[in-house]
């Protein structure tokens, strides 16, 4: 195995970071895929009842996710300036950029509270895992369920949208611009 230039491991991130991105987009993934899945199941079914159990408990994962992924960027300090190679580095970029990374973290944020909430005026158990029940924690009134449900709908599917057009600018950098935006996320790679 090769050591990394100083330089190179600057650019790269570190193994938490990248730990942590892609199980954020792993959990996204399985959240909205099953979310989708189980409205094509019959009603009351174990089937059902299972994925649907995962999903929350995948969304309290994705909670817990995205509040280590806060602590640990400001804890890290993580440079912005190593945000793009400076071949592409002109002000817009870095501007949408930001902004997008800005979004998807409110995003993250609003579904995680809007999980909770929705949980909670549903006002049924829900439990962490078959263990932990998170259920009686908070009361809501029962009438929010409805909107609660719309927005934990909308949210998702702008986070889901915002996070495609996140991945395409990541592939647009790999085979348009041909930098290392892309390989400093992938696990195993060198960054360079």
């Amino acid at each position: 195995m090769t050591e990394l230039s100083p330089t190179a491991q600057r650019q790269r991130y570190d193994g938490l970071t990248l730990t942590l991105h892609w199980l954020t987009a792993a959990c996204v993934i399985f959240l909205f895929s099953s979310a989708h899945i189980w409205a094509w199941l019959e009603r009351g079914t174990p089937l059902r009842k299972e994925l649907q159990a995962l999903h929350i408990s995948c969304g309290i994962v994705l909670a817990l996710t995205i509040v280590v992924r806060l602590l640990w960027r400001i804890i890290s300090q993580r440079s912005p300036r190593y945000a793009l190679p400076p071949t592409r580095d002109s002000r817009p970029i870095k501007l949408a950029a930001h902004a997008v990374h800005g979004m998807l973290y409110l995003l993250l944020f609003a579904q995680a509270a809007l999980d909770f909430l929705f949980r909670w005026a549903q006002q049924e158990p829900f439990r962490f895992f078959g263990g932990l029940d998170l259920s009686g924690w908070v009361n809501i009134d029962p009438a929010l369920r409805h909107s609660l449900g719309e927005w934990h709908n909308n949210v998702a599917w702008a986070l889901i949208i915002l996070a495609c057009a996140h991945a395409l600018a990541a592939l647009a950098h790999h085979y348009l611009f041909r930098d290392n935006v892309l390989s400093r996320m992938l696990p195993g790679r060198t960054g360079r």
